[in-house]
């Protein structure tokens, strides 16, 4: 028989659970709010549409891709696109792992990747696809490996084409992706298909976009060296004691690639125009008003842009297009304008960057002299724009890094690639430390 204190203690226990419960919940904010996955770029790459007449060709291969991480994280995927392919394209099995050396792996760390639970995919026609997330410790500032088996004969009309970067095609026919030493048949210089690689993070990660040109791609700087600038960024993201170690940082610059203009306009059959042209064609890229809802917009995480467009639209009238395209200050800025407000739009912060020195710039192949007095007043118009307008969230001036200060309108002799447009590593690394990590705040 129950005693009326049996009774009441049962009742006092019962008043009590709402008061307990809400207790916890103060004592560990966690349990009434779960964060949700957060994910964020570590690695990406901005797609291209391949070549005219090196369209590189796979047949019953795999490749061994090689990428190098900003942030790090214990879960990981990847991202996959058929952007410029009229076909689809046909993966049989994928593979991701911290690499090992050349083109072998950690075996300990092979993961085999999923889509929507299959092992194989099948990616559409001008579509992109993500991975099932897979568990995998992934270091910040190191390589990984992500290996596609392509059974069908497969054209890479979707690539990048500026890589830098020493990647691997299997000697053997079929299956290859999770081999620990990597049978190689080839090595090639692009990224074919890969456009991404993310990992979850904290509420407080976040992803930074260098959206730009060659001057972003790194063109000028060391292959298989990660001396780009926004890898020295990277870098130093890592080691700053403010926080800021997880933000990944994300590549989507385009060699010739144009803010206003893309690479269809104009074509001409001869001449150094239509040389180029025929040389680069649509690898060039979309303008980057076009490109910016994929390449920036769509990133995973992102919370801040760096804009670094406007250099191509300067100098390739007269030199690689018609002098009828030449563009003013005006436009140059009314392009940023509208990024600036697409972005703010979407709660992106925007930081832009000042254009370096092109003074006695040249192209190589064919030799073309690219700068001429006009389109230095036109940088210098930019420019002063971009350090007192006031319309950018932050300002870098990759200008003043770079300069000859007896001849500023030179790129610095000790940071020249030779082209006296393109830097060196040591002009990737005085621009990639003239940028405040102050504008960075992923608190």
């Amino acid at each position: 028989m129950k005693t009326n204190e049996q009774s009441g203690r049962r009742l006092n226990s019962g008043r009590l659970w709402p008061l307990l419960l809400f207790v916890c919940l103060l004592l560990v904010p966690n349990l009434a709010a779960a964060p949700k996955d957060n994910w964020i770029g570590t690695w990406a790459t901005a797609p291209q549409a391949s070549l005219p007449g090196h369209v590189e060709t796979f047949r019953n291969q795999t490749l061994r891709l090689i990428v190098h991480t900003s942030a790090g994280g214990k879960q990981v995927r990847i991202k996959i696109s058929n952007t410029f392919g009229d076909q689809p394209l046909v993966i049989a099995a994928a593979h991701i792992a911290r690499r090992a050396a050349g083109a072998d792996i950690d075996p300990a760390s092979d993961r085999l990747l999923r889509f929507r639970g299959q092992a194989s995919v099948r990616v559409a026609s001008r579509s992109l696809v993500v991975s099932d997330p897979v568990e995998l410790d992934v270091p910040a500032l190191a390589d990984l490996t992500i290996s596609l088996f392509l059974p069908e004969t497969t054209e890479a009309t979707t690539s990048h084409v500026l890589a830098l970067q020493t990647n691997y095609v299997s000697t053997e026919t079929g299956d290859s992706s999770g081999a620990v030493k990597f049978p190689v048949a080839k090595t090639i210089d692009t990224w074919p298909f890969l456009t991404g690689v993310d990992v979850a993070a904290s509420p407080g990660g976040a992803a930074i976009v260098a959206f730009g040109s060659s001057l972003t791609d790194g063109d000028g700087s060391t292959d298989d060296a990660n001396r780009r600038w926004p890898d020295v960024l990277a870098q130093r993201l890592q080691k700053d004691a403010g926080g800021n170690n997880e933000l990944g940082v994300l590549n989507e610059g385009i060699i010739g690639n144009r803010l206003l203009s893309d690479s269809h306009s104009p074509r001409q059959a001869g001449g150094p125009f239509g040389e180029v042209l025929a040389r680069y064609g649509d690898a060039l890229g979309e303008a980057g008003l076009a490109r910016f809802e994929r390449d920036v917009l769509a990133q995973s995480g992102v919370r801040y842009v760096i804009l670094g467009l406007g250099v191509n639209d300067i100098l390739f009238p007269g030199s690689f297009i018609p002098g009828t395209e030449n563009v003013s200050a005006k436009d140059v800025i009314s392009g940023n304008r509208q990024l600036i407000a697409r972005a703010h739009k979407k709660g992106i912060r925007v930081i832009g960057t000042t254009i370096p020195p092109f003074e006695n710039a040249i192209f190589r192949k064919p030799l073309i002299s690219v700068s001429t007095p006009e389109k230095e007043r036109v940088r210098q118009e930019v420019n002063a724009w971009i350090r007192s307008s006031s319309e950018f969230d932050g300002v870098i001036d990759f200008d003043q890094a770079v300069r000859d200060p007896n001849h500023p309108t030179q790129i610095l002799l000790t940071y020249d690639s030779g082209d006296h447009l393109h830097v060196n590593d040591a002009g990737n690394f005085a621009q990639g430390n003239a940028i405040p990590l102050a504008l960075f705040k992923t608190r």
